[in-house]
């Protein structure tokens, strides 16, 4: 006999999940398809399961002080329709299976599953957002990219919940999301790439890149960014296969039923090289 419950309040779902190790279920849209039978069962869990998608603290987006706060049961179509959304992150979401997906699904899950190919976490990766974590012991926040530790791994400790995800306010003039996929919906990635840049007077101010499902994780590198840094769009140019090799040197890309390394690989420095050469350096040319 499986055990659920639905509190009236965070309080009460941050009790059970620390005193039962209760599983969290908001959308359920990864959980009941992880836990599912092969024999046509419903799903069992080990634990006994917390419903926390109705909960209000949960719930809602906020914009203050230059941070836009998201509760972790906001569902992605929520989030898709705010108008303070990112315009990167609404790429991503739009991305994500489809409307009746969508509707059900909440950002937290997506976030939680930690899987590599996540289309949200490069966003957010390259957006620089933080996990806001509660408990019965108080609050912590945490870094995006220190909060996933691996494929279905987080740093949440027994009796915490993902609560909310803070992201600094968009004033980034250029963005650009491209996955690659089997096809146009319903599919899950192959490799994606979200970007965010700032250009001044004819230089690269800032330029973020991150890559999903080449690697354990979502992959980003500082020194790229770094060395793009400061510089023209002819150095830039120049020296391209130095900055593509920094990427390369974090790609670990596997072979599965979607796709093989190889493939992951080549194409994962394609569109590095595309955004670099077709969409960021004719930007810092126009600002000069």
């Amino acid at each position: 006999m499986e055990v659920a419950y639905k509190p009236a309040s965070l309080e009460e779902a941050l009790n059970i999940v620390e005193e039962r190790n209760a599983i969290p279920l908001a959308g359920g849209t990864d959980l009941m398809v992880h836990r599912r039978s092969w024999s046509g069962l419903p799903p069992r869990f080990e634990h006994p399961v917390v419903f926390i998608g109705h909960l209000d603290a949960l719930i809602g987006i906020e914009l203050e002080d230059g941070i836009l706060s998201i509760g972790a049961a906001n569902t992605l179509t929520s989030i898709l329709e705010h108008r303070e959304i990112p315009p990167l992150l609404r790429a991503s979401i739009r991305q994500i299976a489809g409307p009746a997906i969508r509707n059900r699904a909440t950002i937290g899950g997506n976030i939680c599953n930690a899987s590599p190919a996540a289309d949200t976490l490069p966003a957010f990766y390259v957006l620089g957002a933080e996990a806001v974590l509660v408990s019965t012991a108080g609050t912590r926040v945490v870094p995006i990219e220190k909060f996933i530790e691996g494929p279905g791994k987080t740093c949440l400790r027994r009796g915490e919940l993902l609560s909310r995800i803070r992201v600094p306010a968009d004033r980034h003039d250029i963005w650009f999301f491209r996955k690659v996929g089997t096809r146009a919906a319903y599919s899950c990635s192959k490799l994606s790439l979200a970007a965010v840049a700032h250009t001044e007077k004819g230089l690269a101010a800032e330029v973020r890149l991150a890559l999903g499902s080449i690697a354990p994780t979502v992959i980003r590198s500082r020194e790229a960014e770094a060395f793009m840094r400061a510089k023209t769009a002819g150095e830039i140019d120049t020296h391209l296969p130095r900055i593509l090799e920094y990427y390369d040197s974090l790609i670990d890309p596997i072979d599965d039923q979607r796709s093989s390394a190889a493939y992951r690989r080549d194409a994962s420095l394609r569109l590095v090289r595309y955004f670099i050469r077709n969409i960021l350096l004719p930007h810092i040319e126009g600002t000069m």
